[in-house]
């Protein structure tokens, strides 16, 4: 079927922010609330779709709790939603990381607790059949527990997952775009996207710092399909946390992330320009999955210097 036109003045998603750190030293009790939100927005220029998301982003919120927090999570389903939502957070130690008891229909809301056994950064997501729809349609974030003391400081951190989306009709087609089953299913997404959009961390909206800086990205993996192969194109991760493990290992290029996975990366930033957030299984570039950092500051010749270029 021909696609519906795009409403007109629909806008893009807003982009979730980083939750700060926690700065506390002693376990608390830590009270989340988040809706579970179905959303038209702009997924590419001239191509609207139906997100389903937490509180309106994708990736939804940043949950961050310390070790050893007794964290109470409420979820409420708008009254306008189409469907029964839920959540599963893969820090959660109990049935089915909540999902079993948060199954949720519009209008209604559910609430539990866990303790924060574990450090490290997590996946959450919907867990409502079919699960890999509702991911596939943006439901998704991170929870950070992070170990006792915090993280190392750094000047600025990032919050960045990736997904893959599966449109009927042809990719690049502009329209309101529908949900494909079997695209899903035959995992073939039409897009592989940063953050629920195309250019969602490009231009104006790209992550910003300046020479000297160190940035930290917490990254995840929706999926529900693809495992990616994160990388920053002209960058050296300094330390990676591997699927956000207590343990840092050092100078690593590209870090594999599966689906439903994430990872800490850390590094200095030596030399101005643009570096580009990519999934090195590079044929999802086209598919966008591509975001901008942008480093202001002094040229650093000792580091990188252009000698001749083409043409000279």
């Amino acid at each position: 079927p021909t696609p519906a036109p795009v409403p007109a003045g629909l806008a893009r998603l807003p982009q979730p922010q980083v939750a700060p750190p926690v700065n506390r030293t002693t376990p608390t009790t830590v009270r989340v609330e988040i809706e579970a939100r179905e959303i038209t927005a702009l997924l590419d220029d001239g191509v609207a779709y139906t997100f389903w998301t937490f509180g309106g982003t994708v990736p939804g919120p940043m949950i961050r709790v310390l070790q050893g927090d007794t964290v109470e999570v409420t979820l409420k389903n708008a009254i306008e939603s189409s469907i029964t939502h839920s959540i599963d957070l893969h820090a959660v130690t109990g049935p089915g990381g909540g999902a079993k008891v948060t199954q949720v229909a519009p209008g209604q809301k559910a609430t539990f607790r866990f303790q924060a056994l574990n450090p490290g950064v997590y996946v959450y997501h919907c867990a409502t059949p079919m699960v890999a729809h509702h991911i596939a349609n943006g439901m998704y974030g991170l929870i950070v527990v992070e170990p006792p003391g915090g993280y190392p400081q750094v000047d600025h951190e990032f919050y960045v997952m990736q997904g893959d989306f599966y449109l009927q009709g042809e990719r690049g087609e502009q329209g309101h775009r529908a949900f494909a089953l079997e695209k899903l299913l035959d995992e073939r997404p039409d897009y592989v996207l940063f953050n629920g959009g195309v250019g969602a961390l490009t231009e104006e909206r790209a992550l910003k710092a300046k020479v000297g800086d160190t940035v930290r990205i917490f990254f995840g993996v929706g999926g529900p399909n693809l495992t990616s192969s994160f990388h920053v194109i002209g960058e050296i991760f300094d330390r990676v946390y591997r699927e956000g493990a207590s343990e840092p290992a050092t100078n690593v290029q590209t870090t594999m992330v599966p689906a439903g996975g994430a990872t800490i990366v850390e590094m200095k930033l030596d030399v101005p320009g643009t570096y580009v957030l990519v999934d090195h299984s590079l044929g999802r570039l086209e598919k966008g999955a591509a975001g901008y950092l942008v480093v202001e500051g002094p040229e650093n010749p000792q580091v990188f210097q252009v000698v001749e270029k083409p043409g000279q």
